[in-house]
């Protein structure tokens, strides 16, 4: 990864860093709609980059089932300062919609007139999902030295995640076959043939060419756009390694952790409101691959009433799983469901938690919230894999458990509800763990910008 200050000696770096660089984002969606992880780390990285006297445009995709944009509706906006084009269109009606998920030329097309019209100087993609390859392409073929920052593993895996539709992980090699059968078995029907017939449903897969071929289409479509790209970024090391190991390669791969925004965080701020209870938490998305109902399973089957289970997220985006934890906390009035929060309460509510559950069934990159709560001296038990487990160091500043399994959940919760030692021991790693601040990162990310605008 870069290290503050490394870049400072290079010649020509101050008078280039000083100038104000005409910079494009482009991210799959934007607040205020959308608050994933992705959205506000796009949305903290453009103020920054504004506060710092560049010129910034953010572009990302607010609706994808327009029946209105013939193909493609623009729309300026300011969101809090910063200026962005609101992109929608119909998928369903472009020329071939799979091929488009990987490769919008609307938006390819759309792109290239902007690098060009706004004398770009440097397009940074901060998601690949929705944006698609096709905005790789459209700064190659302008010029325009490009920064891509892997978020997910869109680019090795059509549904992001690689979380397969029978809930199993996928891991490396990439298989287009897998792939194929993965994407047929969304529709029910095939699902059930795959859990009674697995060696008929090989067979079936292997003849159904068109979507392996698909498939491998995809990856090899990918790999060009980003074996051009100048640099990637990848907020994790696991990340990085997972794309490395898959081939799927940009010409340059650095480590940079996103860095938090909360200034400077008063002793009061980070003073727990006293409880005779053992307060765990939960915030983030409501959704299934994040494991908020594994985490409700594991409240259930500790009989201590000296526990409470705070969620806090927004519902609305899977109202079926949603339901189903509203039952359960009907049922058990140590779990309370809050709903949708602003950034802005983060420090009031996490001044109401002990400690925080991060339950993912899939690998994760780097979440926030990780960040979020170490910021606030708050331990995290985390699911032992993936991005969770580099971030979270096992007894030191919180503890793993094994992924999907709501016993081992449970003992954690347990270990520490039963002795307030271990709390203190966490907290104080936690308090003791130093996230970057967004300044930190700006100042590498500029690094970053400057070695790829200078390629050699």
């Amino acid at each position: 990864g870069c290290r503050r200050g490394c870049l400072a000696q290079t010649p020509g770096y101050e008078d280039r860093m000083g100038a104000n660089m005409r910079i494009v984002i482009g991210v799959h969606h934007f607040p205020p709609k959308y608050r994933g992880g992705a959205e506000w780390r796009a949305y903290r990285t453009a103020s920054a980059l504004l506060k710092a006297g560049h010129d910034v445009l953010v572009v990302c995709i607010e609706k994808i089932d327009d029946a209105q944009a013939k193909p493609l509706a623009v729309k300026e906006d300011v969101f809090e300062g910063v200026p962005l084009q609101r992109l929608a269109f119909n998928l369903a009606a472009a020329p071939d919609p799979l091929q488009w998920e990987y490769n919008n030329e609307w938006v390819g097309t759309h792109l290239l007139d902007l690098f060009d019209s706004r004398n770009t100087d440097l397009f940074h993609l901060m998601s690949g999902y929705l944006m698609t390859g096709s905005a790789l392409m459209a700064a190659r073929q302008a010029g325009v030295p490009t920064v891509v920052t892997l978020t997910d593993f869109w680019f090795l895996c059509r549904r992001v995640s690689m979380l397969r539709t029978d809930g199993t992980l996928s891991a490396l090699p990439i298989d287009a076959l897998r792939c194929a059968r993965c994407l047929g078995e969304e529709k029910r029907r095939f699902r059930l043939a795959a859990r009674f017939l697995p060696d008929l449903m090989n067979r079936y897969w292997k003849a159904q060419r068109r979507n392996v071929n698909y498939f491998e289409q995809r990856w090899s479509f990918l790999r060009d756009c980003l074996v051009e790209t100048d640099l990637a970024i990848s907020p994790s090391k696991f990340l990085r390694q997972m794309y490395v190991d898959s081939g799927m390669v940009a010409r340059r791969m650095e480590f940079l952790r996103q860095g938090h925004s909360f200034g400077s965080l008063q002793s009061t701020d980070l003073q727990k409101s006293p409880s005779d209870f053992l307060r765990v938490g939960y915030l983030g998305q409501i959704a299934p691959l994040k494991g908020v109902q594994l985490l409700v399973d594991a409240i259930l089957q500790i009989p201590s009433r000296q526990i409470e289970l705070h969620i806090h997220g927004d519902s609305g985006m899977h109202p079926q799983y949603s339901n189903a934890l509203s039952l359960a906390a009907r049922h058990d009035p140590r779990v309370v469901l809050h709903g949708a929060y602003e950034r802005s309460q983060l420090t009031s509510i996490l001044r109401d938690l002990d400690v925080v559950v991060v339950p993912s069934l899939w690998y994760e990159n780097s979440p926030n919230v990780i960040l979020e709560a170490f910021a606030h001296d708050t331990p995290v038990i985390a699911s032992n894999f993936g991005g969770m487990a580099e971030l979270v160091d096992d007894e030191r500043n919180g503890l793993h458990f094994a992924v999907g399994d709501a016993a081992d959940l449970a003992k954690q919760i347990c270990r520490i509800s039963e002795d307030p030692s271990l709390l203190d021991r966490l907290t104080q790693g936690a308090a003791a763990t130093h996230p970057p601040t967004v300044d930190a990162e700006i100042e590498d990310l500029l690094g970053l910008y400057h070695l790829a605008m200078h390629r050699t």
